[in-house]
């Protein structure tokens, strides 16, 4: 079994996470997967790269005031073509240099599709939320503690190759990491039976893999279940606490109303550390960038939403379409993505606030004043 580096340097200090997170711009951005592409694999894979389309996008993102993209890479990528993939990733980065937008990297994923394939990926169903997004690591690779040697041979190459590229600012090791799934259940059968458990037990080893390759950039993993996230609560499991004890910037997720997100700011507060939501913005469950930035802006949390163009991912569409597909009548409010294919934007509204917290003189300038 693949053991944690001994060697690997310490976790940051919070005084060493706030001075980094000071330094860079107030973040705020979408989780970024182009129109063309309805999962990881196909944004990357060779035959299905498009810069030309995450050109178009980035620009659109960089003209909304957007900063920060959080991008999903995945194993099987670099196990099939290591060298072409990193090549892929560069240029990505190139190209969001270009628009000023900076990178959030996620290096493995527990939601969606537990058994990835390389190779030509399905059509979206339609009117279904995510339909092809998929898991990494594989719920076979997870659950066999003799193929993690070669997912730490993933995340150490690659952030031995980016983890001193100031283009990107954080690594997240793992989203969601003991989401079981997602589809409403649909998934469930097919995962690992012992899959939080496994989780638990690799997700410190991830943190060392990263950690031992010295990237300037902090490391973290969003937490996203459970209601009580303090310290010493009784509610957090096996893997928020490693995840609260490995993660140089605490990440969380939120899509509830004001009440609850400002609960959970409050909460995650006390670990003395800098916050960044790292998915939030489902409108008709009642998170909104008219209700949220307002408070992240107050309490300096970065902010970076799921969901940015209309395409293969089909994330307008709810959790529950996985129950009732929305094939006939589209759902009445958008739920994620802020942006139709051709870059208009879906409310006005929102583009105009994304726009006025996403300026120079808004963003953390704007947080000082704030607290003031």
């Amino acid at each position: 079994m693949s053991q944690p580096t001994p060697t690997s340097p310490a976790r940051w200090t919070p005084e060493q996470a706030h001075a980094w997170f000071k330094a860079q711009p107030w973040a705020l951005g979408a989780n970024f997967v182009p129109a063309t592409a309805i999962n990881q694999l196909a944004m990357w894979q060779a035959e299905t790269f498009d810069p030309e389309r995450i050109d178009l996008e980035l620009g659109w993102a960089a003209g909304l005031g957007m900063n920060t993209m959080r991008v999903f890479l995945h194993d099987l990528l670099w196990a099939q073509d290591a060298a072409g993939f990193k090549q892929r990733i560069s240029q990505y980065l190139d190209i969001a240099e270009r628009h000023g937008i900076l990178t959030m990297f996620v290096l493995f994923d527990s939601c969606w599709d537990p058994e990835p394939r390389l190779g030509p990926q399905r059509e979206p169903i339609p009117g279904v939320h995510n339909s092809g997004w998929v898991q990494s690591p594989s719920a076979a690779q997870l659950g066999d503690p003799a193929t993690w040697p070669a997912l730490r041979a993933y995340v150490e190459d690659i952030v031995k190759t980016f983890g001193r590229d100031p283009r990107i600012t954080y690594w997240d090791i793992w989203n969601e990491p003991d989401n079981q799934g997602g589809g409403m259940g649909y998934y469930l059968p097919r995962e690992t039976k012992d899959k939080i458990a496994r989780v638990a037990e690799m997700i410190p080893q991830a943190f060392d893999w990263a950690r031992g390759q010295n990237p300037i950039q902090p490391l973290t993993s969003g937490l996203w279940l459970g209601d009580n996230w303090a310290p010493g609560s009784p509610e957090l499991n096996a893997v928020q606490k490693a995840q609260l004890a490995c993660s140089d910037v605490v990440s969380f997720h939120d899509y509830n109303w004001p009440e609850k997100f400002e609960a959970r700011i409050s909460q995650l507060q006390q670990y003395g550390r800098p916050l960044i939501c790292t998915e939030y913005m489902a409108r008709s469950l009642g998170s909104t960038f008219d209700i949220a930035l307002p408070i992240a802006a107050r309490e300096d949390v970065g902010m970076i939403n799921w969901g940015f163009v209309d395409g293969k991912s089909q994330t307008k569409m709810p959790w529950d379409s996985w129950k009732r597909p929305y094939t006939i009548d589209p759902p009445l409010v958008w739920f994620h993505d802020v942006l139709h294919t051709d870059g208009k934007p879906y409310r006005e509204r929102e583009a105009e606030l994304l726009r006025q917290y996403g300026s120079p003189s808004s963003s953390r300038a704007r947080a000082e004043r704030a607290r003031d």
